[in-house]
């Protein structure tokens, strides 16, 4: 999952510099990473792998459209997607966001989130 957050990262750097290729490339890197650790994590629900697909639908769409509006609507809906599906699975403590610069990891929430 380190590499679906680098992934949902660098989709929204790429996007945000309107650099609409490369967020394409994040994104199918992205789907990539999150079916591979549907496969690998058997306690995870189909549900919430299914969940995530109008999401990423949308954020494609906005991608295909250059968007950066709809994209960044469209990123805040799979970013709150992503955090349900770590709420489900009793990891609510792995809490990312829409990154707030460039740095490394500036898309993860560190200090202890409240309880649902």
């Amino acid at each position: 999952m380190s590499a679906a957050q680098s992934q949902h990262q660098k989709l929204w750097l790429a996007a945000t510099a309107q650099n609409w290729q490369l967020a394409a490339y994040e994104l199918g890197q992205l789907e990539s990473s999150l079916a591979e650790a549907a496969m690998a994590y058997s306690g995870i629900p189909v549900s919430n792998v299914t969940t995530l697909k109008d999401p990423l639908e949308s954020v494609s769409d906005a991608i295909a459209a250059k968007d950066g509006r709809k994209f960044a609507k469209a990123f805040g809906n799979l970013t709150e997607g992503c955090n349900s599906c770590h709420t489900s699975m009793s990891r609510s403590f792995i809490a990312i966001r829409v990154p707030t610069g460039p740095q490394p990891f500036a898309n993860q929430l560190f200090p202890p989130q409240r309880k649902p």
